[in-house]
């Protein structure tokens, strides 16, 4: 019963992002232009003749795009959104994935680029989620191809990582190359992208693609909620990310403190300068993957003994973990049962999740399983809240949507949530104080914080190696151009966080 109207356009020499909600067809307009669905022009019982498909578009520039494609002019590489799929697909190690899908000459170069050289005879069963997101980039820039289609490209990935794969999606193309990005973090779909096109309807119902836009207008008019060309408002409110100021409560209460903790892990040390979290705040946690997140949760929640150091008081903590269980049979109205009874006005009903109720976990889509898991945790009896990146496989809506949620929840409870994520625009509207890690993926890390945003943040981005600016109308944080004079002057005032 889903209707996509209009396709998105890809450009040779752009990248062209695709931006909108879940549910209103971003994935299928990919799998069309990959020719995995044939459109049907509205008439489902009988799939449409190409000719009629192009005439259909005649006069546009998706009718000289359908014509290469016809004449096999255009060749295609897709990297499909559920790179977690891959495992089950193939047994091999990466090294043996790679060789059997490489149609260019360039393994050995594209394995560099994307740091894949540590893992490559590690079996495909056996790598995290990040290192498959890469496998699945390679495997799909290994096959000759003049347009190549990305659908979700950073997910699974650490900020540092996400910067790198931008860059590596920029540089694919060229006057011969069309790429296409669907994405959700909009600092990197801005960073990333020449152009978008938005995408707007109705929830499994049917979905729309705007005309071409600037990166800059684009999200911004999808934040807005209007196109202005097409004199369309598709949402009744805009997205804006003034942060409300809380109210002032005063002295800080503390909850837990700690002093300096070390921990070893097999050839992975881990340190945490000495510190403490204050009741009624939320602390964003920024760093690499494998760099010792979850052993710091797991440490604070007692399930981790510190080889040196101690916690003060124990707290009750509620984790919601990174990989959430998708096999069980339950009902989401069983799984939630305390949360129904308790959380319906604050949690259950801004969320969506009643239309889950009579679903089974493992019938969830990502989107769905992270809503559910997030209400899951919030809902439990504790003082201590972790959640270890909420924001995945949620739209832009979705995330703005959770972060309202989270913050109102921490200041009518009086909770302390900690939140790991790799959304750098999620953890700046959401946070009120930031955590950071440095060191070395799997082999050391070093925790420091909780800081002022404007510190923490200075910090991290300095070891990134990125500065960012605010988006005059939207006030949504940017990407600054390396060597812009925006980017040399935030550097030169050691300001790298909005400048």
């Amino acid at each position: 019963m889903f209707e996509l109207f209009s396709l998105p356009s890809p450009l040779f020499g752009q990248v062209t992002g695709i931006l909108g909600k879940n549910g209103i067809g971003k994935s299928t307009a990919l799998k069309v232009l990959a020719k995995q669905i044939q459109p049907n022009l509205g008439d489902w019982k009988t799939p449409s003749d190409f000719k009629e498909i192009i005439n259909h578009f005649k006069g546009t520039e998706m009718q000289g795009f359908l014509e290469k494609l016809h004449k096999d002019e255009i060749t295609l590489s897709y990297k499909p959104q559920q790179v977690d799929l891959i495992p089950k697909q193939f047994s091999g190690t990466v090294k043996e994935l790679l060789q059997k899908v490489a149609q260019e000459n360039r393994l050995l170069e594209i394995v560099q680029q994307l740091g894949l050289t540590n893992f490559m005879d590690t079996p495909v069963a056996n790598v995290s989620g990040g290192e498959l997101q890469r496998v699945a980039i390679a495997a799909t820039v290994l096959k000759k191809a003049n347009l190549f289609l990305f659908d979700e490209p950073t997910s699974y990935l650490d900020i540092k990582q996400r910067i790198k794969i931008s860059q590596f999606i920029r540089s694919l193309a060229d006057k011969h190359t069309a790429v296409m990005a669907i994405e959700h973090d909009l600092i990197i779909l801005d960073y990333m992208t020449d152009l978008v096109n938005i995408m707007y309807g109705q929830e499994g119902a049917y979905g729309v693609v705007s005309g071409l836009k600037s990166t800059r207008e684009g999200i911004n008019s999808f934040l807005e909620g209007y196109l202005r060309e097409e004199n369309t408002r598709f949402r009744g409110h805009p997205i804006k990310f003034d942060k409300s100021a809380k109210s002032a409560g005063g002295v800080s209460r503390p909850l837990i403190s700690w002093t300096a903790l070390k921990k070893k892990l097999g050839q992975f040390k881990f340190e945490v300068a000495e510190s403490s979290l204050n009741r009624g705040e939320i602390v964003g946690i920024l760093g690499e993957n494998g760099i010792g997140k979850t052993s710091f949760v797991k440490m604070l929640a007692g399930v981790l003994e510190p080889d040196s150091g101690g916690i003060e008081p124990k707290v009750k903590v509620s984790y919601k973990p990174q990989y959430l269980e998708t096999s069980s049979e339950l009902m989401v109205m069983v799984f939630l049962q305390d949360a129904i009874n308790k959380f319906s006005i604050p949690l259950i009903r801004p969320l969506e999740v009643e239309k889950l109720f009579t679903k089974k976990l493992c019938e969830l889509s990502g989107g769905e399983l992270q809503r559910v898991s997030i209400v899951k945790c919030l809902s439990q009896d504790a003082e201590l809240f972790l959640l270890d990146e909420p924001s995945a496989y949620l739209d832009v809506e979705q995330r703005l949507l959770i972060s309202k949620v989270i913050s109102a929840l921490a200041e009518e409870r009086g909770i302390t949530i900690l939140v790991v994520d790799h959304d750098l625009m999620f953890l700046d509207y959401l946070s009120d104080r930031l955590m950071v890690f440095s060191g070395t993926p799997a082999r050391e890390g070093k925790l420091k914080g909780p800081f002022a945003m404007e510190t923490g943040m200075n910090l991290f981005l300095q070891e990134v190696g990125i500065t960012l600016r605010r988006d005059l109308n939207s006030k949504r944080p940017r990407i600054n151009k390396l060597g812009s004079v925006k980017d040399r002057e935030q550097r030169q005032e050691n300001k790298w966080y909005y400048g």
